[in-house]
């Protein structure tokens, strides 16, 4: 029974269901206190891991020895003989003599696989404290592989870039369920609250087909907390001198051995109308948000079942626009501009999976989900309605073939979406429509627990506007050395454009829109098709001594076709069309970190971007897209003293290069433009006081160095002339924001 309780618990923790034959444990003292960062490794391989905050560890069962050493600096190194799958739990007796040298490392809070065959980079809960993290858009701060920026200066919505592209060409997954698509492309990040979030995957270049074809770029996916490990109570308050104020609680309740629920109730409201720049318009919305998730998970050990249920419902509202602005009395009338954004999302979700007992390494997982999304908005006369109903439904299995050496992954999914959009510009168009596909896919994976692991996927899928159509990805992975890791991937992603969904940063202005070729299945375009080849090193070691780490990757995404915006045509058009030329993105990533003293963490990166488009009037730079970046991000904390007590204290630095803006040449002198926008940098920084293991405060700082953009709004002055745009956006708007907030929970 204990082998099969192991085992499933193995399986919740993993993304897709269990594959693989692993042990789980617990390390303590000999107070039984849990001990983080304790190292765990198969004697004489390189396969190893350490303990999370909680003393606990999963470890790939090693072919070659049954030997299992465990060590932590300050106590005596254990080596157990491992002949079951049963969870252990491993008290480590203290040294009584300082003649005796441990190695150890402490864990880190985001951690580059040298396993894995995909190039994947775990944030965990660790990382996403060093921020606010209100919502998952605000979560990659302290992240230097995601890019964020705002997208306009009216709405105040953040969107995120991968490899130089925009987060449509990323492929967002809940629990590998794709989340933020179709009609939530814009704002979904926002609707996720960050205390809602366990961890965060984030896969560069072509990701796994067994998500989906719609990749191009890399994927996000995000894991929730789980019932069965969440704590009884947990509550976190925040608030900011912008008059943002948000409160999350979480209440968990295990109703037997088998059946656990949590209840996340998350609200904000956001009062203050801010005018830092004095151009006239709201630095950021006022509005609110109510956001209810309920989660169920129920574990049959003896039938080797595990099965979580989710429901949520979503509101949000926002107002947006000229500081004056009335929607009772200036809604529709050039008296002031505005703006209305309002927001409905019911969530069902359901994932299944069943463990065979006999046969640890194979598997079956359910998954379902059904969505409606539902906006309702309007930027000054323009207006854009959209309700997306989709149902998504993918069934997979897990096997060997001969030997736990050759795994392989195969399924089916099933995706509809009903579209109800209506569009109101320059015309008026009902876009209602309804998309549905089916696919097939088989992933197989090669690794000789060792040096070399391959991952080969293909999907083949039939969808009523897109096409039959196959997409093939390949991973590899090969260890040159000790602690060095070799990556090589190459994929095929095909997407259908959502063009007015995902550019509503567009509607805050007075340009015309228009589409050129009319003869496509997608607003008379053709489907989005991209190659993605990437290529990346990484490589730990020591610096007088010190832990480092080193990782340079390359990644070139190639459009075979696609939905071309472009702003360059005229200052007062937006044009859509079919690619006709090249269009790329090249993208280079060096990164460095170390820990020169024990509790102080280093991590800087320098980026460089090649991202190039043929528009209208030749090929181009991707406007609002910096070709140089730099990132570094300092994180210390003191010793843990008696209770739990510590400081943390955090400071990340963005400096982003000049900017290539949209022509505005042809503007009237007072509404031009310069060329390229200044290169800027921005200070974050956070100081976290834990005062006990259930309570602590946090209070920081964004943009501290108070950079603003000038000029952030075209015309703001007139905003219902033909040359009012908001979408110039390169730096900040609000200037110098603080935040302060608290932590509580029962345990």
């Amino acid at each position: 029974m204990y082998k099969k309780i192991a085992l499933l618990l193995l399986f919740i923790s993993s993304t897709l269901f269990a594959q693989n034959t692993e042990i789980k444990g617990t390390i303590l003292d000999e107070d039984n206190i849990p001990l983080m960062g304790a190292n765990v490794f198969w004697q004489g391989t390189s396969i190893g891991t350490t303990s999370d905050e909680n003393g606990k560890f999963i470890l790939k069962k090693s072919p070659d020895t049954n030997s299992l050493l465990i060590s932590y600096i300050g106590f005596k190194t254990q080596k157990i003989e491992v002949t079951t799958s049963a969870s252990f739990e491993i008290k480590l007796v203290a040294l009584t003599t300082l003649n005796e040298v441990t190695v150890s490392k402490t864990i880190k809070s985001t951690n580059n696989s040298y396993t894995s065959s995909i190039n994947l980079q775990t944030m965990g809960q660790k990382e996403l404290l060093k921020a606010a993290c209100c919502n998952l858009s605000e979560s990659f701060s302290t992240n230097p592989s995601i890019d964020v920026s705002f997208s306009d200066a009216v709405t105040g919505n953040r969107q995120i870039k991968m490899l130089g592209l925009t987060s449509p060409y990323i492929l967002m997954t809940e629990e590998n369920i794709p989340s933020v698509r179709g009609a939530s492309q814009a704002y979904g990040l926002s609707f996720v609250p960050g205390t809602w979030v366990e961890s965060i995957q984030v896969t560069k270049g072509a990701g796994s087909v067994i998500n989906g074809y719609e990749s191009i770029s890399g994927q996000i996916n995000y894991e929730i907390l789980k019932p069965v490990n969440d704590i009884p109570f947990f509550l976190n308050a925040y608030g900011s001198i912008e008059g943002r104020y948000e409160l999350n609680t979480h209440f968990n309740q295990k109703y037997s051995d088998k059946l656990s629920s949590t209840l996340f109730i998350h609200g904000n409201t956001r009062n203050s109308k801010n005018d830092m720049n004095d151009d006239g318009f709201l630095d950021g919305p006022v509005g609110k948000q109510v956001n209810i998730l309920n989660r169920w998970q129920y574990n049959d050990a003896e039938k080797g079942m595990v099965s979580f249920l989710n429901v949520r419902y979503m509101k949000d509202d926002k107002q947006s626009g000229q500081v004056n602005f009335n929607p009772d009395v200036d809604k529709f009338t050039t008296n002031a501009w505005g703006s209305e954004i309002n927001t409905e999302r019911i969530e069902i979700s359901n994932k299944t999976g069943y463990v065979f007992p006999d046969m640890p390494y194979q598997s079956i997982g359910f998954q379902n989900s059904f969505q409606s999304h539902k906006q309702d908005s309007y930027f000054g006369f323009n207006q854009y309605k959209i309700h997306q109903k989709s149902y998504y439904s993918n069934l997979l299995f897990n096997s060997i073939i001969s030997n736990t050496k050759n795994k392989f992954t195969t399924g089916i999914n099933f995706t509809y979406d009903a579209y109800d959009e209506f569009v109101a510009l320059n015309f008026s168009k009902d876009f209602s429509r309804i998309d549905n596909s089916v696919g097939a896919f088989f992933e197989y994976t090669y690794d000789n627990l060792d040096d070399f692991s391959l991952v080969a996927g293909a999907r083949v899928d039939n969808h009523n506007r897109l096409g039959a159509f196959l997409t093939p990805r390949l991973h590899i992975r090969y260890n040159p050395w000790e602690n060095a890791v070799i990556r090589a991937s190459v994929g095929r992603g095909k997407r259908a454009a959502n063009i007015f969904a995902e550019n509503q940063n567009l509607f805050a202005s007075s340009r015309s829109f228009s589409i050129l070729n009319t003869d496509g299945k997608l607003y008379g375009l053709n489907p989005e098709i991209a190659w993605n080849y990437g290529l990346s090193f990484s490589q730990t070691f020591k610096i007088f001594g010190k832990d480092s780490e080193i990782a340079l990757d390359y990644y070139v995404t190639d459009f075979q076709n696609q939905a071309v915006v472009d702003l360059d045509f005229s200052p007062q058009q937006v044009v859509f069309s079919n690619l006709d030329g090249k269009s790329f993105a090249n993208s280079f990533q060096a990164e460095f970190s170390i820990e020169p003293v024990k509790h102080l963490n280093i991590k800087s990166a320098y980026k460089y971007y090649d991202v190039q488009t043929q528009f209208a009037t030749g090929q181009l730079q991707r406007a609002l897209q910096a070709k140089h970046r730099f990132f570094t991000n300092v994180a210390f904390e003191t010793h843990i003293r008696e209770k739990g007590q510590q400081w943390k204290f955090d400071v990340t630095y963005n400096w982003l290069g000049e900017q290539r803006l949209p022509n505005t040449a042809s503007n009237l002198p007072q509404y031009r433009l310069d060329e390229y926008s200044p290169s800027f940098a921005v200070f974050n920084a956070q100081i976290t006081r834990t005062f006990s293991s259930v309570f602590e405060v946090y209070f920081g700082g964004e943009n501290l160095g108070n950079y603003r953009q000038d000029k952030a709004i075209v015309s703001a002055e007139n905003p219902f002339n033909g040359y009012f745009d908001s979408s110039m956006i390169y730096g900040p708007v609000f200037g110098q924001m603080y935040y302060a907030g608290l932590r509580f929970k029962i345990k």
